[in-house]
């Protein structure tokens, strides 16, 4: 039996877990279809999803559709819990990306589209809420063609689009319409398609055309639209038939060697680890003992596999399936499991948070079990990257919005039993470099403690690449785990630059490497005082690399949104005063009947201010999209962030305190 691994995508409010239930209940895998608003869905359940009715973790449920195994996996719809999203990515085969009828595309929808095309992962459309007042067949067909993919052809029509008995009615062979359409869509890449549109005399079977959209859906060339009502059911089984017909299922070698992902840990009832893993080669057995890491393994205890609506205790996961793993306690979220898989993508593909709050427990002495319950909870979201200040005691998390902040708090509380305030929400920032600086410090040399030597050049590179490592000299003139030793340090160390925040954007560069080799006294005792150490490399290179930034000079950015208003035009003249002080920029502004759409660009920490004085503004009735779009100088005071570390900055203080003198060999070396 084929397997298609599938991810449900939206916007937030767009219907996607409803149609999720849908789905679900139309293949017979639930008897009745839950309400998001009752809180009864399959998918969502977490309490805190049931309570707001919103899902916060991807979840995965299971169904069969003629030969095809679908794990349908439900993600998160909120920006404020996008990471969810990234994670799934990485594992799907195929996605339905849900717009309404009736919002249509939302910013959300474009940073997911973006994403999907991107990564060539073959998309279905399915424009949910056609029942919905207010829905319109011809704005959405042409804001999705304007906003999303011009690729795209609608697969059906409408009859009574808004009301309550909508109907979509799919297209066939006798649409002349439609089948001009896909003739005319599908020759945009490949010649046989493109003879037939230019000579009206060249007739294609209607099984030729639906063959070759299954070929470009497959490749993510084009993507068909589906119309529907994940309420009503209008057009789901429209839907079924063109997820098992466009999107690629695979076979999978369960005998091949064993390739995995792992894209979601959770912890179970004793608080132990559970890997949702995505299997693409071979097959994962109870008792296996598996390379996790470099240096790390475990051993498989138990395993589920999703079938049929449920996850169901089986003795082994294969290619194909989506299976969940017990007794990996070292198991992290990305780890490949057995043979990596080959991809050009560095696995991030949305914004980083651009937010933080220091989170406090209401009592002293929960901080210990605060600390604990945080670092759980960075084991199944990496991107709240927790920031542990010894100097201060204090921990701070990344955050996407105040929703997210919400809910870690209420998390803590239910799940740990730790109550929890936090301080203001402020804005990350990035530094990059402006220039090139260099340093280096020798071996023997009096002034380095360490015995190491160490040259780094830091360059400015292009934006969004990230931090690149390279080798100036040769890779043998030292052992290869002290030059591993510089590289992590360096990566580790960028996490705060000279005004305090992450220095992104750059390429380090190791000109200058020595050691001292292993050396033992007479009776063989190996001796480090005399004998060059990792601890070496990892102590000395915080001051070369600061050493060479401060050289460099860097530069502090802030994170950008990119807004979309919609406000009644009555208000708009007194909202431009209020975007002005919160220092949005408005680009563009066009009307649409009695409504102004302005768009622009707004520093991501007035976005919250804004959210806050909009209803008043416009007595409920402005609407409010910002997306993360770049980041920008800032202008005027430089903000700067407490440094956590040792603070290579300063040498004398950094030295005091890691090998407890200024000058010379010390005990912590």
């Amino acid at each position: 039996m084929r397997t298609l691994n599938l991810g449900i995508l939206a916007h937030v409010d767009a219907g996607k877990t409803s149609l999720t239930e849908r789905l679900l209940h139309a293949a017979g895998v639930i008897d009745e279809i839950g309400s998001v608003d009752d809180g009864s869905t399959q998918t969502d359940s977490l309490a805190l999803e049931r309570q707001r009715g919103i899902t916060i973790k991807s979840a995965v449920a299971s169904f069969v559709v003629d030969d095809v195994t679908v794990n349908l996996i439900d993600t998160p719809g909120h920006p404020d819990f996008i990471a969810e999203v990234e994670r799934v990515l990485n594992v799907l085969d195929g996605a339905v990306l849900v717009v309404s009828a009736v919002e249509g595309v939302q910013a959300q929808t474009r940073v997911l589209m973006r994403t999907l095309r991107r990564l060539r992962i073959p998309t279905l459309v399915f424009v949910n809420k056609v029942d919905r007042g207010g829905a319109r067949y011809e704005r959405v067909v042409r804001s999705i063609t304007e906003k999303l993919t011009p690729a795209s052809i609608s697969m059906g029509s409408v009859l009574g689009m808004g009301t309550r008995d909508a109907l979509s009615v799919p297209y066939g062979a006798t649409d002349a319409g439609f089948t001009s359409g896909l003739i005319g869509l599908l020759a945009d890449h490949d010649d046989a398609f493109l003879t037939a549109y230019v000579d009206d005399e060249v007739a294609l079977p209607y099984l030729r055309l639906r063959a070759g959209l299954a070929a470009q859906t497959g490749q993510a060339l084009v993507h068909p639209l589906f119309f529907g009502s994940a309420i009503t059911g209008a057009g789901v089984d429209a839907l079924i038939a063109g997820i098992t017909e466009l999107l690629p299922a695979a076979e999978g070698d369960a005998d091949g060697p064993i390739s995995g992902t792992v894209f979601k840990v959770e912890r179970g009832p004793a608080g132990e680890k559970i890997a949702y893993i995505r299997m693409f080669s071979g097959t994962v057995r109870v008792r296996d003992r598996l390379r996790l890491r470099e240096d790390e393994e475990g051993k498989v205890t138990a395993i589920s596999v999703f079938e049929r609506g449920s996850d169901l205790s089986r003795d082994a996961v294969a290619a194909g399936q989506i299976g969940r793993l017990w007794g990996l306690g070292d198991i992290r979220i990305g780890d490949a499991i057995g043979v990596p898989r080959t991809t050009t993508s560095d696995g991030r593909h949305f914004s980083p948070p651009t937010l933080e709050t220091i989170v406090a427990p209401c009592r002293p002495t929960d901080r210990g079990a605060l600390h604990l319950a945080l670092t759980q909870l960075a084991e199944q979201d990496p991107l709240i990257n927790l920031r542990q200040d010894d100097l201060r005691q204090e921990t701070s998390v990344s955050l996407y919005g105040e929703v997210q902040k919400e809910v870690i708090q209420a998390t803590l509380a239910e799940d740990f039993g730790v109550d929890v305030t936090f301080r203001e929400t402020t804005t990350i920032h990035i530094e990059r470099p402006v220039g090139t600086g260099a340093a280096a410090e020798i071996l023997h040399a009096e002034s380095n403690p360490f015995l190491a030597t160490v040259g780094l050049r830091v360059e400015p590179a292009p934006i969004d690449t990230g931090v690149e490592f390279r080798l100036g000299v040769e890779l043998g003139s030292m052992p290869f785990s002290f030059i591993k030793a510089v590289e992590e340090t360096v990566r580790e160390t960028l996490n705060q630059g000279l005004y305090g925040w992450q220095v992104t954007d750059c390429t380090v560069t190791l000109t200058h490497s020595g050691y001292a080799a292993r050396q033992s006294h007479s009776h063989g005792v190996f001796d480090k005082s005399m004998s060059s150490t990792a601890g070496d490399f990892r102590n000395l290179t915080p001051l070369v690399l600061m050493s060479a930034l401060t050289q460099a000079g860097t530069r502090v950015h802030e994170p950008m949104h990119r807004f979309h208003l919609d406000l009644p035009a009555d208000v708009f003249g007194s909202v431009l005063p209020v975007l002005s002080r919160l220092r949005a920029v408005p680009q563009t502004s066009v009307t649409r009947g009695s409504s102004y759409l302005v768009e622009g660009e707004i520093p991501a920490a007035s976005v919250h201010g804004l959210e806050q004085r909009l209803p008043s503004l416009t007595s409920g009735e402005g609407v409010l999209e910002c997306a993360f779009d770049h980041y920008r100088p800032v202008r005027g005071t430089v903000p700067t962030r407490p440094r956590s570390d040792h603070d290579p900055l300063d040498r004398r203080e950094y030295l005091l305190r890691v090998v407890r003198r200024v000058g010379g060999r010390g005990e912590g070396a």
